[in-house]
């Protein structure tokens, strides 16, 4: 009796486990996301996780902002968004479905790189470039 119940236990955790890692390595979606990181802080009791906030426009002078909310698990992506903060950058997240605990992230977008935009676009298809010097100065 004591055998099949630890046999049971055992394989519990092996099915937990392998469902974790499959949901860790697994994306269910991926893409990109433009707009101003406008928050961006680390947060958590035991599990620190860096957890942002990035207002998307999607017309200039709209009054209604959408807002992505996101997690960054890696220190020099998290070093990076934190250099271009107040600037407009293009989000490279991955979406997880699945994971157990919210130790893993307050969200289910995981961003996984960033690049600042160097122009302003007005309307689609109208594009005002940021000149080069200011650009610059601003990095």
């Amino acid at each position: 009796m004591r055998l099949k119940l630890a046999l049971f236990f055992i394989a519990l955790v092996l099915l937990v486990t392998a469902w974790m890692a499959f949901a860790w390595r697994w994306s269910y979606s991926e893409g990109e996301r433009a707009g101003w990181v406008q928050k961006f802080s680390r947060k958590g009791w035991i599990c620190k996780t860096w957890e942002g906030e990035q207002a998307l426009v999607s017309l200039p002078g709209s009054s209604t902002v959408e807002k992505f909310y996101f997690t960054v698990h890696d220190e020099a992506t998290a070093e990076a968004i934190n250099k271009v903060m107040g600037r407009r950058v293009n989000l490279h997240y991955e979406e997880k479905v699945g994971l157990p605990t919210s130790c893993f992230g307050e969200t289910r977008y995981f961003v996984t790189g960033v690049t600042p935009v160097d122009e302003i676009s007005l309307s689609p298809g109208v594009v005002v470039p940021v000149p080069a010097a200011a650009s610059a100065a601003s990095r």
